[in-house]
């Protein structure tokens, strides 16, 4: 006997019945399919998929390719390849890298150098006083990354993904689950077993496959430079944006070569995997059957799960995965590096300021890079080094080798090379010696840009003397701490 009267069940009389087909077709599987690929990278998301999730077979179809089977390989065919790439947590290509002191020259990068460019575009512009006579014609943005910290070989994620936001996640989870678990004690109360079990069977398929498919382990992998390698400051150019990343080699391989990895422990996790996808394809198959057999009723009810389950599911494709993988490689893999973003208005400009940049230490180098500087008093200006591999570097972002270029171009790396241990004297006021007028012309206009360069050179090494304090003070607490580290392990 159903605990409702079946004369008050709602729209008993009612000839309509739902043409479920349609709508399982309406709430589709993109959105399920990008909020399942969260599942490794909110912590505790695995466990809150208890509830009867919309579009089943396209979540079977994606995620049943990580299997590792010809029998599973044969219901879900495709490629698998790289589960990280399949998630989309890796894969992505990154800009041109040159290496200024190594001579490296990657034309293309990996996803963590994509994170870092797309970090920096998010990045506030210093502000600096700009000369009221600089040229302009295309603004490009220069953010220079200090990396202070040499990451671990190898590291687990699982353990950095507090930045994301679990708890908001895990809240909101309740509803969804709480929905279908209302929808299936209001289908009993009126006894349409049918849509109670199909409802019952939804929520059951979509926890299992949340944790199976959620239990990969996050790391993040960068191979260790040979000893002796030479300092590894170098550029990212990704249209028009410019990246100087300072400090050793063993701090830039981390974004140059480093990756995201999702792999599971055992190998019989991968036939769980088919088996969750399995599930998914009978759910699926299942519902479609079976529910039309139910009351209009349980029709209603099972769709209303369907409908908030769906609105869940849109919430999470909604949430930035690329900013959380931001947060997680700045704050937890390369400690919160100092960066600092010039916008420079001029190609020209922008290639003298790198040039002066890449020829100053970060300070608190001594402490990463082994390069020889100047000892001097905590908060004085670092000083310059020897710019030798620099004429390349100038030569790769200004190609040009007309004469004027060619005379203006030695110009420059003259003034810097002789006052390169006293940077306040460098000045770019002078033409160079033996020009035609008809050259003339043309130096004046790069001039400006050096002096726009210069002054907003000043103003970093202003910047890098206000944060001096601050760089040593953070300095000591990471070597205090890894010195505990070491100790505790020792105990």
């Amino acid at each position: 006997m159903p605990v409702i009267p079946t004369h008050h069940i709602p729209l008993r009389t009612s000839d309509l019945n739902l043409d479920i087909s349609g709508v399982a077709g309406f709430f589709g599987g993109d959105v399920a399919v990008s909020a399942m690929g969260t599942v490794n990278i909110y912590r505790g998301r695995k466990w809150l998929g208890w509830y009867n999730m919309p579009g089943s077979y396209e979540i079977a179809k994606r995620y049943g390719r990580l299997a590792r089977s010809r029998i599973w390989s044969g219901l879900y065919p495709g490629r698998g390849g790289d589960p990280a790439v399949l998630f989309e947590l890796d894969g992505s290509e990154g800009p041109r890298y040159r290496g200024v002191y190594s001579g490296t020259i990657m034309a293309k990068t990996g996803h963590i150098a994509q994170l870092v460019v797309s970090e920096s575009k998010e990045l506030p512009e210093e502000k600096w006083e700009e000369p009221k006579d600089a040229r302009k014609t295309s603004p490009v943005p220069v953010t220079i990354i200090n990396l202070h910290h040499v990451p671990e070989e190898e590291a687990l994620l699982q353990q950095l993904m507090a930045s994301g936001p679990s708890t908001a996640t895990s809240m909101l989870s309740l509803i969804p689950m709480l929905a279908s678990a209302g929808a299936c004690i209001a289908c009993a109360l009126v006894d349409d077993w049918l849509c109670f079990a199909m409802i019952a069977l939804g929520m059951f398929c979509g926890g299992f496959s949340c944790l199976i498919i959620g239990s990969g382990i996050f790391t993040f992998t960068h191979p260790v430079p040979a000893k002796g390698a030479p300092r590894g400051d170098g550029i990212l150019d990704s249209n028009n944006q410019m990246v100087i990343l300072r400090g050793e080699e063993s701090a830039i391989n981390p974004i140059t070569r480093g990756k995201f990895s999702l792999t599971y422990k055992i190998w019989s996790a991968y036939h769980m995997i088919g088996l969750s996808s399995f599930f998914l394809t009978v759910q699926f198959l299942v519902q479609l059957l079976v529910v039309p057999q139910g009351t209009i009723f349980g029709q209603i009810m099972f769709l209303s799960s369907l409908g908030v389950s769906w609105l869940y599911n849109s919430f999470l494709s909604s949430l930035d995965k690329e900013q959380i993988q931001r947060n997680i490689l700045f704050k937890e893999i390369l400690a919160r590096p100092k960066a600092y973003k010039y916008v420079l208005k001029t190609w020209t400009a922008m290639a003298v300021f790198v040039l002066l940049v890449l020829a100053t230490p970060t300070e608190g180098a001594r402490r990463c890079d082994d390069v020889r500087t100047d000892e001097s008093p905590s908060g004085s200006e670092p000083t310059l080094v020897e710019p030798t591999p620099l004429k390349d570097l100038l030569n790769d972002l200004l190609p040009n080798d007309t004469k004027a270029w060619t005379t203006w171009k030695e110009h420059i790396l003259n003034q810097i090379k002789e006052h390169i241990k006293d940077p306040d004297t460098l000045s770019f006021d002078a033409l160079p010696k033996d020009i035609t007028p008809e050259m003339g012309f043309f130096l004046e206009a790069f001039q400006k840009d050096a002096q726009t360069a210069l002054v907003a050179y000043r103003a970093y090494l202003s910047r890098l003397k206000e944060a001096a304090p601050n760089i040593r003070k953070e300095a000591e607490e990471n070597t205090f701490e890894e010195d505990t580290e070491e100790k505790s392990e020792l105990v």
